[in-house]
């Protein structure tokens, strides 16, 4: 069954535009035909088309479900945009069909981009929660200053992944050792050209704690990919034990 992302279904009962022109002229369905309808915020709702209209398609609803993020406790990943716009999308995509709850991206004093617009980051994730069958839209912030960031009051671990060899290896954690996967979490991931090394002092003191991600040094758009990836392998394994 086709899926469409409606943020307002159960108050408007009409696709937006841009969902209802693929809904009625790209697959050309038509009235008494049935999609499933997704809010962003957890809601499935399994719709039957009542108007066609490659404007706004009207709807009426067959039936709902609640379909909470099958990862349980909150992953979140701090990660500074690339250079290569295309490389952070592909993150963002891979993410999201993962499963992620935020993304925040980081304004650092290396960072290759210092400029982000969010308008094309949030279809493509719109597009990956579809693709992957999800109920729920990551959260995703505009570009956030470092230092905004680290001043946030959160319950969740914090982590931070850096490659910094002035911090002996053996003075920093596994992320797969130290995660704890009942417990949110949030991974913070440098530019390409890396933390400056305050920003790590500064992060530290905020509580965040010191990760490596594997012996290799991974570009950006990968490092945060492993992390996700990493949490979502642990809290796997942690329910067949």
């Amino acid at each position: 069954m086709h899926r469409f992302f409606a943020p307002d279904i159960a108050t408007t009962l009409t696709l937006p535009e841009e969902e209802s022109r693929h809904c009625v002229r790209v697959l050309r369905l038509v009235e008494g035909d049935e999609i499933e309808v997704i809010d962003g915020c957890g809601t499935l709702y399994r719709c039957r088309i009542t108007m066609a209209h490659a404007k706004h398609c009207a709807v009426e609803i067959v039936s709902q479900e609640n379909c909470p993020p099958h990862w349980g406790a909150k992953i979140a990943i701090a990660v500074a945009p690339t250079k290569n716009l295309d490389r952070i999308e592909w993150m963002a995509e891979k993410c999201t069909e993962m499963g992620i709850d935020r993304i925040t991206p980081l304004l650092c004093r290396h960072s290759e981009r210092k400029v982000l617009k969010t308008e094309r980051l949030h279809k493509i994730l719109v597009a990956a929660m579809k693709q992957s069958l999800k109920a729920q839209l990551p959260q995703l912030d505009e570009l956030t200053p470092i230092e905004d960031f680290l001043a946030e009051e959160s319950d969740a671990q914090r982590f931070i992944a850096y490659c910094d060899e002035s911090l002996p290896r053996n003075e920093r954690h596994s992320l797969a050792q130290v995660y704890d996967s009942s417990r949110d979490a949030v991974v913070m991931i440098g530019p390409e050209g890396d933390f400056d090394p305050m920003e790590v002092e500064a992060a530290i003191k905020a509580g965040f704690v010191p990760v490596t991600l594997g012996e290799s040094r991974l570009r950006t758009e990968t490092a945060a990919l492993v992390a996700v990836a990493t949490m979502h392998a642990i809290k796997e394994h942690n329910k067949t034990i």
